[in-house]
């Protein structure tokens, strides 16, 4: 047997949140794992932070050696795909039978009402469909994209969970939960962080602190991020004169945000179904954040259990909203309770270590190939729980709310 199989993750462009999957992968394979890099980052990302200092070893660009990085792709053990629209990069290896598992967020991020679209279903069938028989497996990026397709008829029985698995923090949680302030008279701290672009929703944030201001409650909300809305949402915080309880700290670098959330106590998602996964779920609910999503967020169903490590409310339900925020800033407690569950959540099951060591696992499994020494006891327990977990086998789910 070959000391280390080779695994090549072919994507758009490596970022921070995939950076601590990609160094687990390589530490597992010695040596086996490539990054296929198609294309350089867009300056928008740039900006934001999500360049690298320094291009990891185990990265290759198509654009600098495309003959190079074709031969990689068409001779390793198994190719992860995921991150880019250009089928090309993978065609021959497809055509040729060789083992495939793409990475996918959902097809039908606005609504699955598109499906009806029969030039969508004819683009479908030649990327997905055709290889329902082929071995080819789909990791799902998000909780809904089992769903989605199905409706196309890809994967039957080919289908896992997965997500995103930025930089897991590992921290003392007492020391954490006391920089936190609990302990103290220290008034609640809410966060909301991200893009200010409408799918986004930056005003719902200032509702909220609306809303717990009428209701005579003591808070300090920040809404970090730069965008588009900016000006809007920060007219209309005036507008509700909230200046003495909510700050806009404008853009920040990824670092500075974990900062902000190691100190907040509580952590407002509100992106609607247009996000497919949200890693920033992971970053806040790591840092002990109590959690508070949309539920048609990717990442929702798979991270939140609704009232054990987070706070899930109905998407399109504002007034949902509020009432969990209201809750956790009555109830400190509580809040603390999600934070540590939610803590646990990400160290124990949703980190880039135990998603790399499953997904060799399921490689075992589905394949046929030993891919490293270190994982060969790599657990079934997910394919036959049903529980939502890396490589777990993804379930079908309704969009509809289910407190």
């Amino acid at each position: 047997m070959r000391k280390s199989c080779r695994i090549a993750f072919i994507s758009n462009y490596i970022n921070h949140h995939q950076i601590p999957f990609c160094n687990a992968m390589d530490g597992f394979l010695e040596g086996g794992f490539i990054f296929v890099q198609t294309e350089p980052m867009e300056d928008e990302r740039v900006r934001m932070g999500w360049h690298e200092e320094q291009r990891p070893e185990y990265v290759r660009c198509y654009y600098e050696e495309p003959e190079a990085c074709r031969q990689l792709i068409m001779d390793c053990d198994v190719a992860l795909f995921g991150g880019t629209d250009e089928e090309s990069y993978i065609e021959e290896r497809l055509e040729a039978g060789r083992p495939v598992i793409r990475i996918s967020e959902r097809l039908y991020k606005t609504g699955q009402w598109k499906a009806v679209s029969p030039r969508g279903l004819r683009k479908k069938y030649h990327d997905h469909t055709r290889y329902r028989k082929a071995p080819v497996w789909l990791l799902c990026a998000g909780a809904y994209v089992a769903s989605d397709f199905t409706i196309v008829r890809a994967y039957p029985g080919k289908m896992y969970c997965w997500g995103y698995f930025p930089e897991t923090k590992r921290y003392d949680v007492e020391t954490l939960f006391r920089q936190k302030g609990y302990g103290d008279e220290k008034i609640p701290y809410l966060l909301w962080a991200a893009r200010m672009i409408d799918w986004k929703h930056p005003e719902l944030p200032v509702e909220t602190a609306k809303y717990l201001k009428e209701k005579g409650l003591a808070f300090h909300l920040d809404i970090i991020g730069d965008g588009e809305l900016r000006a809007q949402t920060q007219a209309l915080a005036e507008k509700y004169g909230l200046g003495d309880c909510v700050s806009f700290p404008g853009f920040q670098p990824p670092e500075a945000v974990r900062q902000y959330m190691e100190r907040a106590d509580i952590y407002l998602f509100t992106s609607d179904r247009q996000e497919g996964w949200g890693a920033v779920a992971n970053e806040a609910m790591n840092s002990g954040c109590a959690l508070v999503a949309d539920h048609m967020i990717g990442a929702v169903p798979y991270l939140v259990r609704n009232g054990e490590n987070g706070l899930i409310y109905q998407d399109k339900k504002p007034d949902r909203l509020f009432e969990a925020a209201e809750r956790l800033v009555r109830n400190r407690e509580f809040c603390r309770k999600l934070g540590t569950a939610a803590y646990r959540t990400i160290t124990e099951v949703w980190n880039a270590e135990n998603a790399a060591r499953q997904l060799l696992g399921l490689i075992r499994r589905v394949v046929g190939i030993q891919c490293a020494k270190t994982c060969r006891a790599a657990s079934a327990e997910t394919e036959e729980s049903g529980s939502y977990a890396p490589c777990a086998p993804a379930r079908i789910l309704s969009e509809r709310f289910r407190p």
